[in-house]
Formats: C-alpha cells, structure tokens, sequence
C-alpha cells in the first residue's frame, strides 16, 4: 500500500446524496456512480489477486469445500468467496469505516433515542465469479439464479444491506447483476433452496409483473447498495478473465439472531432473540 492511497482510505467514499437514499428506498437497489476513489478499488483488487491468485481460483480450499468436493458436489455456483480479515485489515477495515458513514444515511432509520440507528458490520468477502467456459477447482463459474439475501443471514429484521464494489469495469458479459425493481416491497420469500430446480421468479410468479434492470455496467468506482429483501440474479461470467468484486454486508445496529441455523456466525454460545455483539459485528458507523 503506498503512502498516498494510505492517507486516503478515511476519505476514500464520498457522501451520497438524498435522491440517492430516495433511489435505494423506491427500488430496493440504487447505483453509486464514483462512490470510491479509483486508487483504493485498485489497492482492494491487489489485496485479492494476492489472496486468490490472478486467476481467481489458486485460494486454499475451505474445509466445507473440501467436504463438498469429496462428496461429489461442487462449491458455491455463482462466486468463489474468500474471507479479506474485515474490519482489522488495515485496507480494508479503513474502507469499511468510510461506508459506514454513508451506510447509515442509506438505512435512514431512528433509533429509540431519537438520533440515526447505527450500522454494524456483518460480513465482507472477495467474490469473484469465473469464467464459465473454464473449469474451476472452487465452482463459482455458473449463473446467480435469482433470490433475496434475507433468510440466509438469520436475523430478526429486515434493514441490512449488500455493497457490491466490482473491482474492475464490468458489463453484463462478465456476470453483473440485475435487480427485481421494488421487490423488496413483496416481503420474505423464503430461502432459495426451497425453490427446488427454479428460482424467485419461478416460485413467485408475480415478480414477474415487475420491471427488471438490465446487467449493471460499473466503471471503475461505481458501486450498488441494494436491501436483503430485494430480488436480485446474474447471469454467467462469458469472458475469458475473472469478474473480480468485493461484497460488504451490514445490518441495522439494534439486530438480533432470529434462532435458526446459520452458517454466518457461531451460535453455540447465544440464545434467540439475543442481540449480535459488538465484539464479532462492530458498529461502523
């Protein structure tokens, strides 16, 4: 990291605007066109390449990938996540504090005190998504079938959002999303693996009466922010060369685990109903 992207990770988003924050709460999505100054996004891609390999697939396997692959099954179809350190990465904890800032304006909630609810931090992943005409040892060359984050994160409350930073310019080709415009409206929609061999929008045939985005076209800087209960897919990554991106998951700051199972945290130690520590889930902003 130079000494000049080091000065500027605490200034490394700018303020989003209200008619952005108005976007995110029509729609469920909204796009941050020059969100995040260009040096940091190619310091992040940096610290990916060096964790994944320049091909996107030279990570250790995870035990549960390990697990998967000597059962015969493939990995996560549509990405190949890594773990970055989050918030005490020195990078990338200083970039998740800077969203922090604007990730309370998105979420525009009051808290019991009257003042803005606080934001915390859930999860954050590198995610790049393969090419589909390479094998891959992790998986993460398919399609995204269309879904809603919310029950896979066993929280109580709707409120979270997903900061999806693409790492380089992408278009379609490469596997960018589409949103389900106001989706997030039509409540929970259960877990997409009830969805046997479809997807939201074959299960709930009424999304189809919504206008759907087309792929997302990012430069580099430009970000979406959209709400866990926002239907969202993507389709394969046809290039020949990786789509890098990085995630951020926040969740509002008064979130509890709702009791279910969760392959997101350790449950061991909690109860249900019990709020999400500051110690595994800082608050960011």
């Amino acid at each position: 990291m130079t000494n000049e992207v080091a000065d500027r990770l605490d200034e490394a988003c700018r303020p989003v605007t209200a008619d952005e924050v108005d976007h995110l709460h029509e729609h469920g999505w909204v796009k941050l066109r020059g969100f995040v100054d260009p040096d940091v996004i190619a310091e992040v891609l940096a610290l990916a390449r060096e964790a994944m390999g320049v091909d996107a697939d030279s990570n250790p396997l995870s035990p549960r990938m390990e697990k998967a692959i000597a059962a015969g099954t493939a990995g996560l179809s549509y990405f190949n996540a890594q773990p970055t350190g989050g918030v005490n990465h020195p990078v990338i904890g200083a970039l998740i504090k800077a969203v922090g800032k604007s990730a309370q304006v998105l979420q525009n909630r009051t808290s019991p005190s009257g003042g803005p609810l606080g934001v915390r931090y859930y999860s954050d992943f590198f995610v790049p998504k393969l090419p589909s005409g390479q094998r891959s040892r992790h998986g993460g060359n398919g399609a995204t079938a269309f879904h809603q984050d919310f029950i896979t994160f066993s929280v109580d409350r709707s409120g979270g959002m997903t900061f999806w930073f693409p790492l380089e310019a992408y278009d379609g080709d490469s596997g960018t999303m589409s949103f389900v415009d106001g989706s997030h409206r039509t409540g929970v929609l259960g877990d997409y693996t009830t969805y046997g061999d479809g997807d939201a929008l074959s299960a709930f045939p009424d999304l189809q009466d919504l206008e759907m985005t087309e792929p997302m076209v990012y430069e580099v800087g430009d970000i979406t922010v959209h709400t866990h209960l926002t239907v969202h897919g993507a389709g394969a990554n046809v290039t020949d060369r990786p789509r890098w991106a990085y995630f951020l998951v926040t969740q509002p700051e008064d979130v509890c685990w709702n009791g279910s199972p969760c392959p997101n945290f350790d449950t061991r130690e909690m109860r249900p109903w019990q709020p999400l520590g500051d110690e595994r889930f800082p608050v960011i902003s």
